[in-house]
């Protein structure tokens, strides 16, 4: 495993970050694992050297915060040896502030987040959306309070326009260093405007989706055939099937898994620091494990990135 600095900070992370949203039973998502079928998955991550770890407090109704900080500590020596990031944004308490990015929500929010995953701090706190109800300076305040108080060592954000960010950034007294997004081989947006903002400014890029919610591992046909119960609420169109078919011709050539060249291909690209792979199966982590380790042609990278079609809108949430 490949293990870089998240950002201009000196925090160390794993070229993989494994998001935890697939743990944790919960009405919410039926296809979620509790933490008994969870910890195999999570003990071969970190086997395979994985030391950053991805959830935030709206996943299974906080239970996956609660599986990772019990599988964590189970799994590791001492805390200083993994990297936790969480967020917040979404309803997580009743009434009218029980959501969103106030100062009141963030403060109840990093509180409740450190009870449910047992920990005095997390490395990293991530605004997962913009609250367009919240002034920015506020929100930016409270996050600087929370790293204030020591319940964070630094702050990130998720899916946002390029203007926004760079928004919270000016008016930031403690800045973001990470950009959490939505980007695969059949969602390249970000190339547009987020992700060269990043690059000038040295902030971290962790791709979310990467494998498209599995459809670049094969989980729908074209015909409309959907393989998994995640796939079954999957938004992509017929256009990104050529992307698909071209992934999976690389992928033959080199006889490994579709999965793998779609991985190692969001490794290649500039600005990328660690993806947010998620695993419900064994096999799911060993094709990211073996992901890390494929090196792609810069033919190879053409060729994937060639039937590529614009799309006409901003990320697909989560």
């Amino acid at each position: 495993m490949e293990y870089l600095n998240l950002g201009q900070t000196g925090l160390r992370v794993s070229r993989l970050c494994l998001g935890m949203m697939s743990f944790g039973k919960h009405e919410s998502r039926e296809w979620a694992l509790d933490e008994v079928a969870a910890e195999p998955i999570v003990r071969r991550a970190v086997e395979g050297g994985v030391i950053f770890f991805d959830t935030a407090d709206v996943y299974n109704g906080g239970q996956s915060e609660v599986v990772t900080g019990s599988l964590l500590k189970k799994l590791f020596g001492m805390r200083e040896e993994y990297v936790v990031a969480t967020k917040v944004h979404g309803r997580t308490m009743p009434g009218e502030n029980g959501r969103g990015l106030s100062r009141k929500h963030i403060l109840a929010s990093i509180e409740a987040s450190l009870e449910r995953l047992e920990l005095d701090y997390v490395d990293l706190y991530q605004i997962h959306r913009w609250d367009p109800l919240t002034p920015i300076e506020e929100t930016m305040e409270a996050l600087h309070a929370v790293v204030s108080a020591g319940k964070a060592r630094y702050i990130g954000a998720s899916s946002m326009w390029a203007w926004q960010f760079a928004k919270a950034q000016r008016v930031a007294p403690t800045r973001f260093v990470s950009m959490q997004n939505h980007y695969n081989l059949v969602y390249r947006e970000e190339e547009r405007e987020m992700i060269p903002q990043c690059m000038d400014q040295g902030v971290a890029v962790g791709p979310w989706s990467p494998l498209a919610r599995g459809l670049l591992a094969g989980t729908r046909t074209r015909k409309g055939e959907r393989l998994t119960t995640r796939a079954q609420s999957d938004p992509f169109g017929d256009r990104d099937f050529a992307v698909v078919k071209r992934a999976s011709e690389v992928a033959a050539e080199r006889g490994v898994p579709m999965a793998q060249v779609a991985l190692a291909w969001l490794l290649h690209k500039p600005g990328v620091t660690a993806p947010i792979v998620g695993a419900t199966k064994a096999e799911h982590l060993d094709d990211a494990l073996a992901a890390e380790e494929l090196a792609l042609s810069d033919e190879e990278i053409a060729r994937l990135e060639e039937p590529y079609v614009p799309h006409q809108v901003s990320g697909i949430a989560i």
